[in-house]
């Protein structure tokens, strides 16, 4: 056995010598699969270690102890808490999620139905918040310390400081309530045309744009600033290139890994932040799957979608780490 690991180590070494940015990517896919498996243990465990039973609750307070031993049995709830785990991941693994504990559905599909619905609310706000975010950096960073400059950080400053189902509850009181130019609750269901579904989601699209386009817009700015001060910037400005010629063609690539960085990191806040946003506006995603489950305990559906909004964090994280070492030659040449 010693003699395999040094034969591995020895393999390792001369693989990373000679392919340093495959290894790096290895390196990034292996962490993010091991801290995937320590979320799962978390995940499940916390879930178990939650107060209360789904017995219990529900068969209600009068139930006598033989009926709730009989719903823990045909649950598998009597099993060790090990192998009830190893079960819940091998079928996680296979995309196998078991059976609703409320409504004796499959968990997968109902969760298929649902994801599609929140990826399809993440994406429209995506396309908008993010190059409505670099576009505003850059404008910050053409008029910087200048009026425009000001009104944008004044604007994202507060932006960032309201909660997103507060953001959500004024845009319904404005726009739905006093306007009635938009639609509420955001409800979406099979037969709906792409125009209807658009219409439908423009209140929670618009909520979680200004919710994230504050943060990217910032961090956008401070990494473009960041490179200002280099010495091909200022050759360009000797060459009497216009500001914004500069900022496009000169600053703005060169500070594209941290801004890959956060525009990831707010990518993952769409997809795994819409519970509050889908819970004020009722619509049916991810998140408001989630909370209903959580109110009558329904725990394959609650470790359920706990493990896919993980999923999707860690992965678009490492997503983002592996599209800054490919932008940044540094990165791709450690020493």
């Amino acid at each position: 056995m010693p003699a395999a690991g040094k034969v591995t180590g020895t393999f390792w070494r001369r693989f990373t010598l000679r392919r340093p940015l495959a290894a790096l990517i290895i390196q990034r896919l292996g962490l993010s699969v091991g801290l995937l498996f320590a979320v799962s243990l978390m995940i499940f465990g916390g879930v178990e270690a939650l107060p209360g039973d789904f017995a219990t609750t529900y068969l209600g307070q009068s139930a006598t102890p033989q009926a709730v031993e009989n719903i823990r049995k045909d649950l598998g709830l009597d099993r060790p808490l090990t192998e009830r785990y190893v079960t819940w991941l091998s079928g996680a693994v296979k995309g196998d999620f078991g059976k609703s504990w409320a409504s004796k559905n499959s968990v997968s599909e109902q969760i298929g139905k649902r994801l599609g619905n929140s990826l399809f609310l993440a994406f429209f706000a995506a396309i908008v918040s993010v190059p409505l975010a670099v576009a505003l950096g850059m404008l910050a960073v053409q008029y910087r310390n200048r009026l425009p400059d000001k009104i944008i950080n004044v604007v994202s400053l507060a932006a960032i400081s309201l909660p997103e189902f507060f953001v959500g509850y004024l845009l319904i009181l404005f726009f739905a309530v006093q306007l009635g130019v938009a639609t509420f609750p955001a409800t979406v269901y099979d037969s709906m045309g792409f125009g209807e579904r658009l219409s439908a989601i423009a209140l929670p699209v618009a909520t979680l744009v200004l919710v994230v386009l504050a943060h990217m817009m910032r961090m956008t700015r401070a990494a473009i600033l960041n490179v200002m001060s280099s010495a091909y910037v200022e050759t360009a400005e000797l060459k009497g290139l216009g500001a914004f010629r500069i900022i496009a063609k000169h600053a703005a690539p060169n500070a594209v890994a941290p801004v890959i960085n956060v525009i990831a990191l707010n990518l993952a806040y769409l997809v795994v932040g819409v519970v509050v946003v889908e819970v004020v506006f009722v619509y049916p995603g991810m998140g408001q799957y989630m909370v209903d489950a959580v109110t009558v305990r329904d725990m394959p559906v609650v470790q359920a979608c706990g493990l896919i909004f993980a999923a999707f964090y860690i992965f678009l994280n490492m997503a983002a780490d592996i599209l800054a070492i490919l932008a940044n030659p540094r990165l791709r040449h450690p020493r």
